[in-house]
């Protein structure tokens, strides 16, 4: 089903009713809608006694009677009447098609939306010509979605465990284990002794000064060393450290790395750009570096990754199993898991399994994962059980380095003398470890922080192991085979071992599914701070991942476009590296230290200043692309650096300061502004931008009239901003589309309406200002409750606090509680306290409690209304849009904290509500998938926050409430009916995980909200006993609006005038709204940071629910059983070829046999295609 069409320009189009018919409108402006209703009842009455007056002529002769001249006059009145009444039918007509219009190409008059009183305004009329077209098909996958039958179910794994923490011995957080010494006589035990060296990029030193001070060593030392002997192996991780090195070596040396890696000497385990934090990455951020590092591999070593090495993240996500799996890797392994979980795992041999996705209805997505069973991946805890002999082991903790063995046993060189005897102690723990493990198949890591970074510990390591398994190998008593190995020759020993194929499943080893979250690595020490730790720099993140999609959007439309008229010689080159850089940015602060927030503080300074130089070159691209792509005649491009057509309406001042928004200044001629919609789905939306004038009259570039609303800018709670005013008009944006709009100053222009003011100042002893043209009401000391609303709710504020009390949908009788809170954690006042890493409260939160009453103010617009509520420690805007479709569904919240002058604390968000929750809620994983979480009343308090990338939600039979987020935060639901966030930390000391600082640089941090309430049509109580749930459409696109916010670009002023320009609409067939187009990326040619002819497609198919009331999002939104014409998708562009490959791009897969794609839900696809 195709989309109603919007006229011949994107974002507008043809004449609207309301411009046509100004002339009658003006003439009946008198009557009102109200007046419409009043005559209806009149003209009905009359109507009927008319009726009765012809047709009961037995009544009238019995009773009352009228004469004639009555009867005559009455008919008159009727007929003057209808008259009038035909024209307030056509008014209303007209008001409701210049709605319609105004949501189909935003043409209309402001000055015809109707006035609701209590100082709302509403849209007359519902009648919207969109639709919903959902194939019941598509509903099929949530409502029979059950899962496949897993073996271990985490949330089940979880309900079994007691988490008691008996101490085990010399494995302190296990048990005892024992062996028969001749278990191995016919099976001898295989050994494989993997070397690493894990590298931070950025952590307690910035990523440059650890390549300069250790990295660069390390790998200089590594292809030296593993020269020497052909026996020796080493993997390595991190993509971002070793382009670094290959960058600064010669060709001779990079032909040596080249044959150690084809050789299998040296492995490159996983590939990403970084090892990525799985808690708050998002899945956009997750393969982008991904991609960026197996790019990177396939083009400089020749090499492609077979298995996934995870060390070191805080707790490890299904989403990253899932995206390793589609980039065709085999294999994986993960470390940093609950100590109770490892303990239970290793009891039943369980550590290694089949990982599958909780949505996965067949085996499609398992992968084989290998989890580590003790505390770390030092060689004290990797060896077995005992750290007290691994670390015998650990040859750089020789006497006299600058390192020893905390538990007082110092390592032995290994010689003819003691060989016997250390070689048996060693092999005692192997053989322990093997005991944990359902194959005779061991894995031995040898390796730490930054390790082989000289040349003695090379030869210390590698010669004195090489002597213990000369020992080994050549004693046949021992029935043992050690040798040094990689991940994947270790892999591969398990997998041949039970005679399967590389990633297959082994007979008996079960299937997962669910996540390892939350992370404890002892005691109660749970890692659920990190989850906010520096939330200005989680949202800096994602305002930054939302403009490299748009970059890279962009870019590849405008260099293709630009190519097929000719004009690419004239394009920017230099806006690829810029991209490029900023990938590389991106995905260097998805390290696990760097997005998580527990970095050095000058290391965060590093990040956000690579970050801020990549939001502005970024900013740069997407001006580019849009003013190629808005020219009529693309042969008027002409790039000129220092003089750009379009400029973003808004500036950072440096990396750690919110936006502000650039002030259009209005004269004679009008001034164009270029809307760019990031989302593949049409867009009616509110577009706001700041101007000198209130006088303005918005356009579309061909003349159409759009609704305006003017608002106050204010410098201060009560203080208005002179000359500064908000102009916020309604448009419709096509997908994908950069749309053109004109501001004109017009001082007779009556189609713009001004917002009203209301300040609740409860007794407060303050000053406001007031400036013409805007209405201040001023309350002194009224505590009296308030609303605002628009067509679809009514939201209740309490009159004391100026926090939201209650959703009212416009379709249900009664009040839904919405309680927003603010409270306080504190830290415990003995040993451990919270830090970077740790939350470890003082107990439940306490209400947040001001000195001074809050200051409230309140806009009211026939656009937005919003409440705007002022506490000494963070001010909170909720807006409330008046369109109809997914931005009047849902409030807009943003709450900008400021807890700079607080000592060990920590503000939280509370929403309480009657929703029968229970002890069940759900957070997403990386905005990727949904994962059900339980509050256990056996865990402390702390081990049930757990990480939202994008939203959480809570539901029960009747509603479910949804708090979509626009950064990574920890997120709660402490008691049945409640959701809590984690706004920002302020701690005083370290918890003792390295990092050695606590949280103490603390910026003004803008945290984005939206709060769905949806109502549940078909709730299904087995479906909500699984472990599964998906979110609605609606909640999908809520998303997307949230994290993908239109980019407005104002042409810069010039002397000269402006070519002509039109609106832009990249794409000529609609896009199913179950697909999201994740990026379009261009791939990089043979040349060193220059744009290929191929571009990387990476779509990803949301599973959603049908069982939540479907509404009408605005836009025309149909399914197609996940199908997708690619071909004629592009207007003005042919797909000339289309291949589908692995995520990442190294792996042809079937090629197409039409030009349809076809996705299952939850599924992401990626195809290399070339456009002409």
């Amino acid at each position: 089903m195709r989309p109603l069409r919007l006229g011949p320009r994107g974002g507008g189009g043809g004449g609207s009713a309301g411009s046509r018919d100004t002339r009658r409108m003006k003439l009946k402006k008198q009557v009102t809608v109200c007046g419409g209703a009043i005559f209806c009842v009149a003209v009905f009455s009359l109507y009927l006694m008319l009726d009765r007056v012809q047709h009961e002529p037995e009544r009238r002769q019995s009773g009352v009677s009228f004469p004639r001249s009555q009867i005559s006059v009455l008919q008159n009145r009727i007929e003057q009447l209808e008259q009038l009444l035909e024209e307030n039918h056509q008014i209303i007509s007209h008001i409701k098609d210049s709605v319609l219009e105004l949501t189909e190409n935003a043409g209309g008059f402001a000055g015809l939306l109707a006035y609701q009183g209590n100082g709302s305004w509403s849209f007359p009329g519902g009648n919207h010509p969109t639709f919903l077209t959902v194939l019941p098909q598509d509903c099929q996958f949530a409502l029979g979605n059950k899962g496949q039958q897993t073996d271990l179910q985490m949330l089940d794994v979880y309900s079994l465990l007691k988490f008691d923490n008996v101490d085990g011995g010399a494995w302190k957080q296990g048990f005892e284990i024992t062996y028969d010494a001749h278990e191995w006589d016919n099976d001898p035990l295989q050994v494989y002794v993997v070397p690493h060296s894990h590298n931070d990029p950025g952590w307690i030193k910035t990523f440059d000064k650890y390549y300069q001070d250790q990295t660069q060593h390390i790998l200089n030392n590594m292809l030296l060393k593993l020269q020497e002997d052909p026996k020796r192996r080493f993997i390595w991780a991190e993509i971002s450290f070793f382009s670094k090195w290959w960058d600064n070596i010669d060709t001779q040396k990079r032909a040596a790395v080249r044959r150690l890696a084809a050789n299998g000497q040296l492995e490159f385990v996983t590939g990403g750009w970084v090892m990525t934090d799985e808690a708050n990455a998002h899945y956009f951020a997750m393969i982008d570096q991904l991609i960026e590092g197996h790019q990177w591999m396939e083009k400089n070593i020749g090499v492609i990754p077979k298995s996934g090495w995870a060390i070191d993240p805080f707790g490890h996500s299904s989403t990253m199993s899932y995206l390793l799996k589609r980039a065709n890797l085999t294999s994986m392994l993960i470390q940093r898991v609950h100590y109770s979980i490892k303990k239970h795992f290793s009891a039943t041999k369980n550590l290694e399994f089949m990982w599958r996705q909780t949505w996965d209805t067949d085996s499609s997505t398992d992968i084989f994962c290998h989890l580590m069973p003790f505390y770390s991946y030092d060689v004290p805890h990797t060896c077995g059980p005992d750290p007290k002999v691994c670390c015998q082991f650990d040859f750089r903790r020789l006497p006299g380095g600058r390192i020893s063995c905390p538990w007082k046993i110092p390592p032995k060189p290994i010689t003819s003398i003691n060989v016997a005897e250390r070689a048996n102690l060693l092999l005692d723990q192997y053989r322990k470890k093997s005991k944990l493990f359902k194959s005779k198949v061991v894995l031995i890591p040898v390796g730490d922080d930054f390790r082989y970074d000289n040349a003695l510990e090379w030869d210390q390591q590698f010669q004195n192991y090489a002597k213990l398994f000369d020992y080994m190998n050549s004693h046949p008593e021992l029935h043992v085979q050690v040798q040094f190995g990689t991940l994947s020759e270790y892999f591969d020993a398990v997998y041949k071992k039970y005679g399967v194929s590389p990633g297959s499943k082994p007979p008996s080893y079960p299937i997962l599914s669910g996540d390892f979250f939350t992370y404890a690595d002892r005691e109660d020490h749970y890692w659920s701070g990190y989850f906010t730790s520096r939330p200005f720099y989680k949202n800096l993140d994602r305002v930054l991942e939302s403009h490299l999609r748009a970059a890279e959007i962009l870019y590849s439309l405008a260099l293709n476009h630009a190519r097929r008229f000719g004009a690419d010689s004239k394009y920017p080159i230099s806006d690829y590296s810029s991209l490029t850089e900023a990938r590389r940015n991106i995905g260097l602060f998805q390290h696990h230290d760097a997005i998580t927030g527990t970095s050095k503080e000058v290391v965060v300074v590093d990040y956000g200043i690579r970050l801020f130089h990549s939001l502005m070159n970024l900013k740069r691209v997407i001006i580019n692309a849009a003013h190629f792509l808005i020219l009529r005649d693309k042969r008027d491009y002409k790039y000129d650096q220092s003089s750009l057509l379009l400029h973003m309406d808004d500036k950072r001042q440096n990396h750690d300061t919110l936006p502000e928004k650039v002030v259009i200044k209005l004269e004679s001629l009008p001034r164009y502004v270029v809307v760019f919609n990031p989302v593949e789905q049409e867009r009616p939306c509110v577009i706001s931008v700041l101007a000198t004038s209130p006088q303005v009259r918005v356009t579309l570039i061909d003349g159409n009239i759009l609704p305006t609303q003017v608002s106050a800018v204010w410098k201060s709670p009560t203080d208005m901003v002179t000359d500064i005013y908000q102009i916020s008009f309604v448009s419709r944006l096509s997908a994908l589309s950069l749309a053109v709009f004109q501001l004109t100053e017009s001082f007779n222009y009556r189609a713009m309406v001004k917002s009203n003011v209301v300040i609740y100042l409860r007794n407060r002893d303050v000053t406001v200002s007031k400036k013409e043209p805007f209405s201040v009401k001023i309350l002194e000391s009224s505590t009296d409750d308030f609303f605002i609303e628009n067509q679809h709710m009514q939201v209740w504020f309490n009159g004391v606090t100026g926090l939201m009390e209650t959703i009212k949908r416009k379709d249900d009788q009664q009040k839904q509680k919405v309680r927003m809170e603010f409270m306080w954690y504190g830290t415990r006042s003995f040993k451990d306290k919270s830090g970077a890493y740790l939350f470890l409260p003082d107990g439940e939160a306490k209400a947040y409690v001001s000195k001074q009453a809050a200051i409230t103010r309140i806009t009211k617009g026939p656009l937005f209304s919003e409440v705007v509520t002022f506490y000494q420690h963070f001010h909170q805007i909720v807006r409330l849009y008046n369109l109809p479709g997914v931005e009047g569904l849902s409030l807009d919240v943003s709450i900008v904290v400021d807890i700079h002058d607080q000592i060990n604390r920590e503000l939280a968000m509370r929403l309480s509500t009657n929703i029968e929750s229970g002890d069940t809620f759900y957070t997403d994983l990386n905005g990727f998938q949904i994962q059900a979480r339980k509050y256990f009343q056996k865990l402390p308090l702390q081990a049930n926050f757990y990480p939202m990338s994008t939203m959480a939600y809570i539901q029960d039979d009747q509603f479910r409430l949804t708090l979509h987020a626009a950064q990574s935060l920890g997120v709660s639901s402490i008691h049945n009916g409640q959701l809590e966030v984690i706004l920002d930390r302020r701690l005083m000391q370290d918890d003792n995980r390295g990092l050695g600082q606590g949280l103490k640089d603390n910026k003004v941090t803008c945290n984005r909200f939206r709060i769905l309430l949806e109502k549940r049509s078909a709730s299904n109580k087995v479906q909500d006993s699984q472990p599964v749930s998906f979110p609605s459409l609606l909640s999908h696109m809520t998303s997307m609006h949230l994290n993908h916010e239109v980019l407005a670009m104002p042409v810069t002023p010039r002397p000269q005038t402006v070519p002509p320009i039109r609106s832009w609409r990249p794409l000529a067939a609609p896009i199913p709204c179950d697909f999201h187009m994740l990026n379009m990326r261009t791939l990089q040619s043979e040349v060193i940071s220059a744009p290929g002819l191929e571009l990387a497609l990476i779509l990803h198919r949301k599973g959603f629910d049908c069982g939540l009331e479907a509404k009408n999002l605005g836009f025309n939104c149909s399914t197609t059983q996940g199908k997708l014409s690619l071909e004629g998708l592009f207007q003005g562009l042919d797909i000339q070829s289309v291949q589908p490959v692995s995520l990442s791009l190294l792996y042809p897969t079937e090629p197409f046999n039409n030009s349809f794609v076809s996705m299952r839900p939850m599924e992401i696809s990626t195809f290399r295609i070339r456009l002409v």
